[in-house]
C-alpha cells in the first residue's frame, strides 16, 4: 500500500473547495429559482381561477384543464431554468426529456388515450359541467371535466370516476340538452266504458301541473273484456321527470272521478321513456333543462343566450 502524498491530497482538497465555492452559489440560486417558480405556478393558477370565476366568456367546463396546463407549463419552465443555472446544458436536457417522453408515452398508451379523449371532449363539447349525461355503463350529472378523467354524480348521490376514453369511445345521451320530449302511456280499462268519452277525459285529466304541452288519446287495442287506450304527448323541457311521476296518478284520478269505481284502470304502462331511461329518478327541482344551442355553438355568456344546466 502506497503512502498518501500530502501534497496531492492538499491539492485535491483545494480543488474541491474551489469547485464548491463556485458551485454552491449556483446551487443556491437554482433552489431559489425552483422555489420561486413553484410559488409562481401556484399563484398564477389561483389568480386564473379567480379571474375565470368572474368571466362570462370562459365556461366552467374548460376552466380546470386550462389552469392545470398553465401550472404545469410554469413548473416545467422553472425546472429547466434551475437545471441550466447549475450547468446542465438545455439542449441536452431537451433531448433527454424527448427520449424520456417517448418511453413514457409508449408505456402509458392508455393514459395518453385519455388525454386525447379529454381534448376532444373539451373541443367538441358534447356536454358541459352540470349536464346530466348517460352512457352505456353509467349516468349522472357532470361535476368536473379533466384531461384524464371526468367526475360525475349519479341520481342517488354516488361518485363516478370515469376515464375520458370510456366516455369518448361509446355512445352518449345528453339529457340536459334535450328540448321538448315525447312521452307515451297505455291505459287498460274495462270493455264496457265508452272509449270516446274515456279518451277525452284522459286527454284533459293529466295536463295541469305536469309539464305536458299536449296529450293525444286513441283506442289502441280491444279485447273481449278490456280496451287499451294509447296516450302520446309532448313534455316541456325540464319537466320529463315530473311528468313521469305525476301523470299516472292524474289519469287514475280523472277516470275514477268521472266513472266511479268502474273507471278504475286495470293497468297504466309507461312506453316512452323506457325503463332504461334514468331521467325518471330526478326530482322536479333537479329535472334537466335544455340548453339552447348545439355542439360547437353553445353560448358562453348571458349576452349570447341563456344556458340552463342541472343545479348542483
Amino acid at each position: 500500500m502506497q503512502p498518501l502524498d500530502i501534497q496531492e491530497t492538499s491539492a485535491l482538497a483545494s480543488r474541491l473547495l474551489d469547485g464548491a465555492i463556485l458551485f454552491l452559489p449556483q446551487l443556491f440560486v437554482a433552489v431559489l429559482i425552483l422555489l420561486a417558480g413553484l410559488f409562481l405556478a401556484r399563484w398564477i393558477s389561483e389568480a386564473l381561477g379567480r379571474a375565470f370565476r368572474h368571466s362570462t366568456r370562459i365556461g366552467e367546463t374548460v376552466r380546470a384543464p386550462l389552469i392545470s396546463i398553465v401550472r404545469y407549463l410554469v413548473v416545467i419552465f422553472t425546472v429547466i431554468l434551475a437545471l441550466g443555472q447549475v450547468g446542465v446544458q438545455t439542449t441536452s436536457l431537451l433531448a433527454v426529456l424527448g427520449a424520456a417522453g417517448l418511453a413514457v408515452g409508449l408505456a402509458l398508451q392508455g393514459t395518453l388515450t385519455n388525454i386525447a379523449a379529454g381534448i376532444m371532449l373539451l373541443w367538441l363539447r358534447p356536454f358541459r359541467v352540470g349536464d346530466y349525461v348517460e352512457t352505456q355503463t353509467f349516468a349522472g350529472t357532470v361535476r368536473e371535466i379533466g384531461l384524464f378523467v371526468c367526475h360525475l354524480e349519479t341520481f342517488d348521490g354516488l361518485f363516478v370516476f370515469a376515464p375520458n376514453s370510456a366516455i369518448w369511445n361509446v355512445w352518449l345521451k345528453n339529457h340536459t340538452r334535450a328540448g321538448p320530449r315525447t312521452v307515451a302511456w297505455t291505459v287498460e280499462l274495462k270493455r264496457d266504458l265508452p272509449d270516446g268519452e274515456a279518451a277525452c277525459i284522459l286527454e284533459g285529466g293529466a295536463l295541469a301541473g305536469t309539464g305536458l304541452e299536449r296529450l293525444d288519446a286513441s283506442l289502441d287495442q280491444l279485447t273481449p273484456d278490456a280496451q287499451v287506450i294509447l296516450l302520446v304527448g309532448t313534455v316541456r323541457e325540464g319537466s320529463i321527470a315530473g311528468a313521469q311521476r305525476l301523470v299516472p296518478s292524474r289519469l287514475r284520478a280523472a277516470l275514477v272521478q268521472r266513472f266511479g269505481p268502474e273507471g278504475e284502470p286495470r293497468a297504466i304502462h309507461r312506453l316512452v321513456p323506457g325503463d332504461a331511461d334514468p331521467s325518471r329518478f330526478l326530482g322536479i327541482e333537479e329535472a334537466p333543462k335544455a340548453n339552447v344551442a348545439f355542439v360547437n355553438a353553445r353560448p358562453e355568456s348571458a349576452d349570447q343566450g341563456a344556458v340552463a344546466t342541472a343545479p348542483r
